[in-house]
């Protein structure tokens, strides 16, 4: 069944690209509507910084080939989910961030257990001020909750990132950028409360920390203390960040920073299950089938630091290092369907230790060659990833009645009697890159990157070593200037992805390779203030693990299952957005993705069947602030819209399925004097129920949050 609102969306779609056009040529210079100046103090040509823009957009990122280019010279799908964005509709993690970035799907399978979906593969790479960071499913557990008090934006490349990040899947990459030091006094103090008992606190204050303004610092700090619509769940929250930043010289700049965030949480693991196949079970939104014991305890800490100088020839070197310690401590309980009808809980106890080290090299700049002006940008990167998990489980299952379960009548079970499990391994990653931008004539650029890389997997815990050598990423990009606003471009982007399968030889497979071919249109109006793209695209990922049909005779001797690098997957589809100022007090942002996802060899499934049932064929997302006019010019009012249509999972010998669903949020906010601001959230204002992960034989069923509202107050200097 097709998204009821698939022609109606793209139809709005195509009629504010149009309606830009139509301005952007009425207009008698870019930079103004009508007789109003559109880029004020505050417009985004040229910046990257969106904190104090007040925009949805912003003027250059890069995250895509390293070069610091704007949304339209960028030529991949690129969204920027700015501070203005993420204070208006109320975003506190990462997790909001993803529910309404551009082409980007959150599922949830437990209540603090997500994964980042787009273009039908998983998300496996975040990046923190350009430096990368692997996602696993246990690492995205203590990053996903990542509090956004500390950052200025998160920028989005969809499609494959290899050429920056390396190994990965041919996603998408999310790029969170901090704030930094002001040089002049800027404090501010967020208060919020909400719906079932959740309250929030939040203090940024920033100032230069000498006379001259050379050296300038800033502290954020945030707690949150979160009930929930679900029976005994609850969360506290601890963020604190502090950065300093130095001029060592008029061209040299020294950052230094660090975080600390901690998270306290009743939690679950498995969440609510379907039927054996598929079948929905009508429990209530505020079902929770674990245990009133049961925890799920993070921290995470961060020291980071780069060293920025700025030569007179216009070239910049940057060295940056950062170091993540993140650990988890959980104890907490999951579901098993029982043979013959029914449920049973079990039990685990894990503490993990995850350490991310990451070092980043690069030198960029203008160059000439036959008498044009081109940049280039060269670096060299490393990074580890040690991870240590302990614990156990307990083999023995308690019966359990799901629709009249209490959460305080199952003992906490004796660790001395847990079955003990361990894993511990190490990943490096080493690689070298390098991409240009050449400009050969005035309307055409043109450009070319590669990355050559090194990975090492180490596993410490026996078997399963494995070793990738100088894997070539290659990177290419066409964009031709039609006009003043419009450019039409193409693009090649690679990734590959290590595996852990044996061949017969019992030899590890060679990595997963993925390639996405893009083309597109982008619009630039008003200097930059607002941008809008549309674009096609076409991803495979070939090489992956596939079971062989036979086994032979060596691999049944030695229990395992062989494979073959033969499996390939192709996802397919469309992505347009507009994103930025329609007028001078009217900032907005709409995207649509049209994805079709199949396989094209696998041994579980026939050629031509969905590859990512849990991923919508058809997603729209919007938000909108507008600032009222006349007695009235204190006001405010937003509004912000998900709706995708239907997906599935494939459980037992059927399905369990979401249909299409649409959630709507409405804000309010008004001015109380130069130093109050007030505002109110009221999301999902329709109360959709709906399964924000989709349920499986054992779990994994997570419904969206129900109708509530945030009332929120910040004091500013």
């Amino acid at each position: 069944m097709l998204f009821p609102f698939t022609s109606s969306l793209t139809g709005a779609l195509a009629l504010s690209f149009s309606a830009a056009a139509l301005a952007a040529q009425d207009t008698p210079s870019p930079l103004t509507l009508g007789e109003v100046k559109i880029n004020a103090e505050s417009g985004v040509a040229g910046t990257a910084t969106t904190e104090g823009s007040g925009s949805f957009t912003t003027g250059a990122m890069s995250t895509a080939v390293g070069l610091p280019l704007s949304i339209r010279e960028t030529p991949q799908s690129v969204s920027v989910i700015t501070r203005q964005r993420m204070d208006d509709q109320g975003m506190n993690d990462l997790n909001d961030v993803v529910k309404y970035a551009p082409g980007i799907t959150l599922r949830k399978f437990g209540g603090d257990r997500q994964q980042f979906l787009a273009r039908g593969f998983s998300i496996d790479n975040l990046m923190y001020d350009g430096l990368p960071t692997t996602l696993s499913s246990f690492t995205l557990d203590t990053v996903a909750g990542a509090d956004l008090a500390m950052y200025d934006r998160v920028e989005v490349v969809r499609g494959a990132t290899g050429l920056m990040t390396g190994a990965g899947s041919p996603s998408a990459t999310l790029n969170l950028v901090r704030k930094r030091p002001t040089a002049t006094p800027q404090v501010s103090i967020t208060t919020s409360a909400g719906s079932w008992d959740r309250y929030r606190t939040q203090v940024d204050a920033s100032n230069r920390l000498n006379e001259s303004g050379t050296l300038r610092g800033r502290i954020v700090a945030a707690y949150e203390d979160d009930k929930s619509y679900i029976d005994v769940r609850a969360k506290q929250r601890q963020t604190f960040y502090g950065v300093v930043e130095a001029d060592l010289s008029d061209a040299t700049t020294w950052t230094l920073g660090a975080s600390k965030q901690r998270d306290d949480a009743t939690s679950d693991w498995g969440s609510l299950p379907a039927g054996p196949n598929g079948e929905y079970l009508h429990l209530p939104r505020s079902t929770f089938l674990s245990n009133d014991w049961a925890y799920w305890d993070r921290d995470n800490v961060t020291l980071f630091t780069d060293l920025t100088t700025r030569f007179d020839n216009g070239w910049t070197s940057r060295l940056a290092f950062a170091k993540v310690w993140a650990e988890s401590n959980t104890f907490s309980s999951y579901l098993s369907a029982v043979k013959g009808g029914g449920f049973a809980q079990s039990s685990g106890q894990y503490d993990t230790t995850d350490v991310q080290t990451n070092l980043d090299g690069s030198l960029s700049g203008p160059f000439q060659l036959f008498g044009r002006e081109h940049e280039l940008t060269v670096g060299a990167s490393r990074r580890q990833e040690k991870f240590d998990q302990k614990g156990g489980f307990w083999s023995k299952a308690i019966p359990i009645d799901i629709y009249n379960f209490d959460p305080g009548v199952i003992p906490k079970p004796d660790i001395a009697d847990r079955t003990p499990y361990q894993s511990q391994n190490t990943a490096t990653e080493e690689g070298i890159y390098a991409a240009a931008r050449f400009n050969p004539f005035d309307p055409l650029h043109v450009i070319i990157g590669t990355r050559l890389s090194w990975y090492d997997y180490d596993n410490r815990s026996g078997a399963g070593d494995y070793k990738v050598t100088q894997q070539v990423t290659p990177y290419a990009g066409v964009i031709y200037d039609l006009n003043e606003t419009y450019s039409v471009y193409a693009s090649y982007t690679e990734i590959f992805k290590p595996q852990t399968q044996q061949d017969v030889a019992g030899s590890v497979l060679q990595p997963m390779t993925g390639e996405s071919y893009e083309v597109g249109i982008k619009g630039e109006y008003f200097d930059g203030e607002l941008n809008a793209s549309l674009a096609l695209f076409d991803m495979t990922q070939e090489n992956r693990a596939y079971a062989l049909d036979t086994q032979p005779a060596n691999c049944l001797a030695t229990n395992r299952t062989c494979y073959e690098a033969a499996g390939e997957v192709r996802s397919r589809g469309l992505d347009a957005e507009i994103s930025g100022a329609l007028t001078p007090d009217w900032q907005a942002s709409a995207a649509y993705t049209l994805v079709l996802s199949q396989y094209v060899k696998d041994k579980a499934f026939d050629k031509g069947n969905l590859f990512a049932p849990n991923q919508p064929k058809h997603l729209f997302k919007a938000a909108t602030t507008y600032h009222l006019q006349g007695n009235l010019h204190k006001a405010r009012i937003g509004a912000d819209v998900l709706a995708q249509s239907k997906t599935y999972g494939r459980v037992g010998n059927g399905h369990a399925e979401q249909g299409a669903y649409g959630v709507v949020g409405l804000m309010a906010g008004y001015r109380l004097d130069e130093h109050w601001d007030a505002r109110v959230n009221l999301n999902n204002v329709l109360d959709q129920k709906y399964w924000q992960g989709i349920p499986t034989a054992s779990g994994s069923g997570t419904y969206g949050d129900p109708r509530n509202v945030m009332f929120s107050l910040k004091w500013t200097l």
